[in-house]
């Protein structure tokens, strides 16, 4: 199995209504800018130890990184649950019958959206880097959140790295309605039980999901992936450590219009790193491209572009050694 040169301190942090779980590596108190490493969809924050662990020894030196798993990943918990039904109510009432759920077998958070994410990374700096401004790096959906955060929170980046993160298909207004209903009917699926992520026997079963999912991977990568990325339930079969929530379709549309505003107002340099084999032609089939998404990137007033080879989307597994020369390149 993998072993870690730089093993991460692993820490709890109160973040609105959750406790956000949070990987630690370097001084906690330093006077260069903290790197902020944010993951993607179906990820976990444990996924950049192999790039921390290609940074060189010069660069880490009084620096301070931290890696987050996002609401509904990892070890980060749900957000916390409304009274049930039957509660005490706003005035005070006594408690009435309990009314009976129709099929409703989930208990979780049910619903996620970008706001949430955008409002987790704020609280995040303000405990670990103050006023300081930060460099932050994100990959896939985590490069989506924090390329918008850039344009919200400008003052509060120095220099920006995405990672694969495309972004959508433009939508148009009229898809509203069908989008709308398709959100109703999925969160009836979840609660019912149909969207649950699939549980493996054991640790080896996750290590060879993740192996065919990424075929790059090796096995060694994957066996230590495979203990950071699922964990035994009380019955033994080892579980991912997603919410099945993120399955729901976001109940708004994706408006570019809006994306390219908060774009634009980003003062921070940004690298846009690509891996030589990514799939958005498998993603979407023609409906967006990533010559789509380069001119999505013309509206950001200060940008890098860059190639990994031999990497796919799952690049800081794949490349790590080279991706961490980008990034110490470009931040330097």
């Amino acid at each position: 199995m993998y072993q870690a040169r730089r093993p991460a301190s692993s820490e709890f942090a109160p973040v609105r209504t959750l406790k956000y779980h949070v990987l630690r590596w370097g001084e906690p108190r330093s006077v260069l800018p903290p790197l902020v490493l944010m993951h993607g969809w179906m990820d976990v924050a444990a996924s950049y130890q192999f790039v921390v662990d290609a940074l060189s020894p010069d660069f880490l030196q009084g620096r301070s990184i931290i890696a987050a798993d996002w609401r509904g990943f990892g070890l980060t918990g749900l957000a916390t649950a409304g009274p049930p039904h039957g509660g005490e109510g706003p005035l005070g009432g006594q408690r009435g019958h309990e009314v009976p759920s129709v099929g409703a077998t989930y208990t979780g958070h049910d619903n996620y959206w970008f706001p949430d994410y955008l409002a987790d990374l704020d609280v995040l700096l303000d405990r670990y880097a103050g006023e300081q401004p930060v460099d932050l790096i994100g990959h896939s959906m985590g490069g989506n959140v924090v390329m918008l955060y850039a344009g919200v929170r400008p003052q509060r980046i120095r220099r920006l790295v995405n990672l694969e993160g495309f972004g959508m298909p433009a939508t148009r207004p009229e898809k509203a309605p069908k989008r709308y209903a398709q959100w109703l009917d999925e969160l009836k699926s979840l609660h019912r039980g149909e969207l649950a992520l699939k549980s493996y026997a054991d640790a080896d079963g996750v290590a060879r999901r993740l192996m065919k999912t990424n075929p790059r991977l090796p096995e060694d990568k994957a066996q230590w992936l495979a203990r950071h990325w699922a964990r035994p339930n009380a019955q033994g079969q080892w579980e991912i450590l997603g919410d099945p929530a993120h399955k729901v379709v976001n109940a708004q549309l994706y408006r570019v219009e809006e994306v390219l505003a908060c774009f634009a107002q980003i003062s921070a340099p940004v690298l846009s790193v690509e891996a030589s084999d990514n799939q958005m032609d498998q993603w979407w089939q023609g409906k967006y491209t990533l010559a789509e998404f380069h001119e999505r990137l013309k509206s950001v007033p200060n940008l890098q572009q860059a190639v990994i080879q031999d990497a796919g989307h799952m690049l800081h597994h794949d490349q790590p050694e080279r991706l961490a020369a980008l990034i110490e390149d470009f931040l330097a």
